[in-house]
C-alpha cells in the first residue's frame, strides 16, 4: 500500500489518543493519515480506568457498547487496600458516581475499567473502517520541518526502511512522552521527573478464588507489605506494578523468573502461588505539562503535552478529552467554516484541565493509601476561550471542580445528561440529541429558532435544533432540563458545540444573534 504524499492532516501516534482523533476525523470527513511505529497495538495493560467523560465521547463515536463489552464487570470496579491479597483488614471501596445527596444521575455512560491492550484494538477497528490505508502500522515518523503553510514530513517503513514524504496541512502529536513532533517543533516540557520507577509484571496466577469476597478492579497494596499495585483482566491475567529503589533496584537484577515470581508470591501474601510471568516493562512516574500545546502547523495531544501520574487514572482520559476537543475545531477549519485562530482555543481550553489533573495526581501520588477515585472529575471541564460566549461573573474559574459534579448550562461547562423517554431508538439522554455539528438545544420544538438555524446552515456552518420534548419524546423527570439551566423559558435556546461543551445561552429574543455568535465562536468575526 502507497504512502499519499499529501493529506490534510498528519497525526504520529497510534495509542488510544491517536487512534480516538482519527476516528473523530474520519466522522467529521477530515482526510489524514495516521502513523505508528510500533507493528501491532499494546500488548501491555497500561493505562486501565475509562472515566465516565470518555465514555460519553466513545457513546457519542458508537463504540461505548463495544468498549463496555471489552471492560470488566460493573461488580468488579471497585477498589481494594491491604498489606496483601489476602490481608483480613482490607478496605473496599467504590468510585463515585452521582450525587450522594440527591441520587441525581450525572451521566448515562459512567466509567469502567478497560485496559489500553484491551482498548486499542476496538478503536484501531473503528479507525481502520473509517480510513482503511490510511492508518499505517509500522510506519515512524522520522522528521517534521513546519515552513508556516503546512508540515513537510518523512516516515519510514519500519519493516522495509523505505522512506516516504508526506506534505501535511496540520500535524498532530499524539506519540507519547517522548514525542518526536513536540521535540521537531521545540516545545519544552515542564514540571518534575523521577517520582518514581516501576517494574510492571504481566503474569498468570490463579487468583480468582482468592479475592471472591472482595473481588475488585485494582489492588493498592498498603505498608508494612511489598507494597505497590495490583490489578487484574480475568481470574488468571494480572499485572503488578512493583515500585523500584531506586537506591537499591536495578531492573536488570529482577528480571529473572523466580526472582519476579518470589515478587509477586510476597506481595500477593501467598508462599506457595503458582505464578507464570509473562512480561515486563519498566516505567517512570512524572508530571509534567507542555509549555505550549500548539506552534504554528503543529499540535501536541496526549502524553506528548502532558505526562500525568497514573494515581488517579486520568492520564488516558485527559488525552481522550484533548482529541475530542481538538477534532472538531481541525475539522472546522480544513473545511473553511473556521479560521485557524480556532485551534488557539484548543491550547486555552485544554491545557488548564490537564494542569489541574497533574496537580490533583501528583497530590494522590503524595497520598497512595487514601486518595479517592474520581469517575466524575472529568465531567466538570469548564472552558474559558474564545470558543465560548463567556458568561458574566467568571471570577474565581476553576477548569475543574473536584468537589463533584453540579450540572448546569452555563457556557464553557458540559451540556448536562437529562434522562429522555419517548424518544427514537438509542435516544436515552440529552447527550444523545448533541453533534455531529452545532446543536440547538430547545426544551419544545420551536420553528423560529428552526428557521434561524437554516439560515446559518445555508452559508456553511452546521447547526440543527433538536427539541427535548416533540410529543412523543420527553424528559424522563419532568422539569429537570429547566433546573439544570436556571429555569429556562419554553423558547430559550443552548447552543452546545460538537464536542458537547456549551457555546451559549441564549433567549427566545437573541434568536437573530445565532450567525453572529457561531462566527465568534469560529474565530471569523
Amino acid at each position: 500500500m502507497s504512502v499519499p504524499s499529501k493529506v490534510s492532516v498528519l497525526i504520529a501516534g497510534g495509542g488510544p489518543v491517536g487512534l480516538t482523533l482519527s476516528a473523530l476525523l474520519s466522522g467529521y470527513g477530515v482526510d489524514h493519515l495516521l502513523v505508528e511505529a510500533r507493528p501491532k497495538t499494546s500488548r501491555h495493560p497500561k493505562a486501565r480506568g475509562l472515566s465516565a467523560r470518555s465514555m460519553e465521547i466513545f457513546r457519542r463515536m458508537g463504540l461505548e457498547a463495544a468498549v463496555r463489552e471489552a471492560g470488566l464487570p460493573a461488580s468488579q470496579v471497585f477498589f481494594y487496600r491491604g498489606r496483601d491479597l489476602v490481608d483480613p483488614d482490607f478496605v473496599r471501596t467504590e468510585p463515585a458516581h452521582g450525587s450522594p445527596d440527591s441520587g441525581e444521575e450525572h451521566t448515562p455512560s459512567p466509567g469502567l475499567i478497560c485496559s489500553q491492550d484491551v482498548l486499542e484494538p476496538i478503536l484501531l477497528r473503528r479507525a481502520e473502517d473509517l480510513a482503511g490505508s490510511r492508518i499505517r502500522f509500522g510506519t515512524r515518523l522520522v522528521s517534521l520541518d513546519d515552513d508556516g503553510r503546512g508540515v513537510e514530513a518523512v516516515v519510514e517503513d519500519t519493516a522495509t526502511g523505505t522512506r516516504h514524504p508526506v506534505r501535511a496541512d496540520w500535524a498532530i502529536g499524539c506519540d507519547g512522552a517522548a514525542s518526536t513532533v513536540r521535540a521537531g517543533a521545540g516545545i519544552a516540557m515542564e514540571g518534575p521527573t523521577g517520582l518514581g520507577r516501576y517494574l510492571s509484571v504481566r503474569f498468570e496466577a490463579p487468583l480468582g478464588d482468592v479475592v471472591a469476597d472482595r473481588a475488585s478492579a485494582s489492588y493498592f497494596l498498603t505498608v508494612p507489605g511489598r507494597g505497590g499495585f495490583m490489578a487484574v483482566d480475568n481470574d488468571r491475567h494480572w499485572i503488578y506494578q512493583y515500585p523500584l529503589d531506586p537506591q537499591t533496584d536495578q531492573p536488570q537484577g529482577l528480571s529473572g523468573h523466580g526472582h519476579l515470581a518470589g515478587l509477586i508470591r510476597t506481595a500477593a501474601g501467598i508462599p506457595d502461588l503458582d505464578v507464570t510471568v509473562r512480561d515486563t516493562m519498566t516505567w517512570r512516574m512524572d508530571a509534567r505539562l507542555a509549555a505550549a500545546y500548539r506552534s504554528s502547523r503543529v499540535l501536541l495531544a496526549g502524553d506528548a503535552a502532558h505526562a500525568i501520574p497514573p494515581t488517579g487514572g486520568h492520564g488516558m482520559n485527559t488525552g481522550i478529552g484533548d482529541a475530542d476537543n481538538l477534532a472538531w475545531k481541525l475539522a472546522a477549519v480544513v473545511a473553511g467554516y473556521a479560521a485557524d485562530a480556532l485551534l488557539d482555543s484548543y491550547e486555552a481550553e485544554r491545557r488548564p484541565v490537564a494542569r489541574r489533573v497533574l496537580g490533583i495526581s501528583t497530590d494522590n501520588a503524595r497520598n497512595r493509601a487514601g486518595y479517592r477515585i474520581d469517575d466524575e472529575l472529568l465531567l466538570t471541564a469548564d472552558y474559558r476561550s474564545t470558543a465560548v460566549v463567556p458568561p458574566t461573573g467568571t471570577a474565581g474559574h476553576e477548569a475543574l471542580d473536584p468537589t463533584g459534579c453540579h450540572p448546569g448550562c452555563a457556557p464553557g461547562r458540559r451540556a448536562p445528561h437529562v434522562g429522555l423517554v419517548g424518544g427514537p431508538p438509542g435516544v436515552t439522554s440529552t447527550l444523545d440529541l448533541i453533534g455531529p455539528g452545532f446543536t440547538l438545544l430547545t426544551r419544545t420544538d420551536s420553528p423560529a429558532w428552526r428557521q434561524q438555524a437554516d439560515i446559518v446552515r445555508g452559508t456553511g456552518i452546521p447547526v440543527v435544533v433538536r427539541p427535548l420534548d416533540t410529543g412523543t419524546q420527553r424528559e424522563a423527570v419532568p422539569g429537570q432540563w429547566a433546573r439544570h439551566c436556571g429555569g429556562a423559558e419554553s423558547d430559550d435556546a443552548v447552543l452546545v458545540r460538537p464536542d458537547g461543551h456549551v457555546a451559549w445561552c441564549a433567549s427566545g429574543s437573541s434568536r437573530t444573534a445565532l450567525a453572529e455568535v457561531l462566527h465568534r465562536v469560529l474565530s471569523t468575526v
